[in-house]
């Protein structure tokens, strides 16, 4: 086994919500997934088994904590109890995508901050390390009261369309809330393209009184958010812009969740491709224009980083190699 340049042993193991992805990081950090079961007994409670001894080893569980979710929550907060008491030197968990995300603030009275909540469990039960991707507001990070390395999907996006020789003046890369400004700049500045946003009054719950704020007309657009869930915000933004006079609309998003009937709305959408990483694995019929990219060598790359004690930073400033 690989063990890269430490005395430490480097163990993954993969649970249930995401098993292609895990193969993926495993087959690309060079290092096999390790033996262990996890099953359900018929009241619901999950029963896990390590199958290998992990004394003194440095373990790194993959695991999105996607739908079912609170299943795969307790899978994950499990697998790390059962690695902390068989004594393993540290224990960091991967998670593609990390759900509960989204509720990491009080937006109207008496909500809970279940983000906050998430993050004290897998302190509690003895996360050493938590390596994941894009965060739905990165602030997140905050907390925990352990090293988080959120990885970003941006260089992905960015490295695709590039070979598909979207950049530039004619291209104009669309936020379609304006809480996702941040991630649509960043994008456009890879791809030395304008931004635009699609606003909406505030009362709008139905995202259908959308206007633009930028110049789209006799562009091609291309649409970014992180969360994919039924698609409706999409859908309704590539409607506006197809208004606006855009001549053809490209989507990306981090997580692909595709929940409900969203195949259905995002087909019906004026969408020419949406492009989304493997961080989910759904089991949800998906619209038949998507395009799946791999985070695993991103990931697989911080994990190796991490086990080795190099910096992770690099993988932030990287460029994609048509910019050199």
């Amino acid at each position: 086994m690989a063990q890269h340049h430490t005395d430490r042993q480097l163990k993954l193991f993969s649970l249930t919500s995401n098993p292609e992805i895990a193969e993926k990081i495993a087959d690309a950090a060079g290092v096999p997934l390790g033996k262990m079961s996890s099953r359900q007994f018929s009241d619901g409670e999950i029963m896990i088994n390590i199958e290998e001894t992990v004394r003194g080893d440095d373990i790194y569980i993959i695991q999105s904590t996607s739908y079912p979710v609170n299943d795969n929550l307790w899978e994950l907060l499990i697998m790390v109890d059962a690695c902390k008491r068989a004594s393993a030197n540290s224990v960091n968990v991967v998670i593609p995508y990390f759900g509960y995300s989204r509720q990491d603030r009080i937006a109207a009275s008496r909500e809970p901050i279940t983000a906050k909540l998430v993050a004290n469990m897998l302190v509690k039960a003895g996360v050493d390390r938590v390596l994941t991707l894009d965060l739905h507001t990165v602030q997140v990070q905050g907390f925990f009261d352990t090293p988080v390395d959120n990885l970003f999907t941006i260089p992905l996006f960015a490295e695709y369309y590039s070979t598909l020789n979207l950049s530039g003046e004619d291209i104009v890369v669309v936020s379609p809330k304006n809480s996702g400004i941040k991630r649509a700049r960043s994008l456009a500045e890879y791809l030395d393209a304008p931004i635009a946003i699609i606003d909406y009054a505030q009362d709008d719950a139905s995202r259908e009184e959308g206007y633009i704020i930028g110049e789209v007309a006799g562009k091609k657009a291309i649409l970014i958010d992180d969360i994919l869930n039924t698609g409706k915000t999409l859908a309704e933004a590539a409607k506006i812009l197809e208004r606006g006079g855009v001549t053809a609309i490209y989507a990306a998003a981090s997580h692909g969740l595709f929940a409900g009937g969203a195949a259905d709305i995002l087909a019906a959408a004026p969408l020419k491709e949406i492009i989304v990483t493997d961080s989910v694995s759904t089991k949800e019929r998906t619209p038949e224009n998507v395009k799946y990219l791999s985070a695993s060598k991103l990931i697989a790359d911080a994990i190796i980083r991490i086990h080795e004690r190099k910096p992770v930073s690099p993988l932030f400033a990287y460029t994609p190699s048509s910019k050199g």
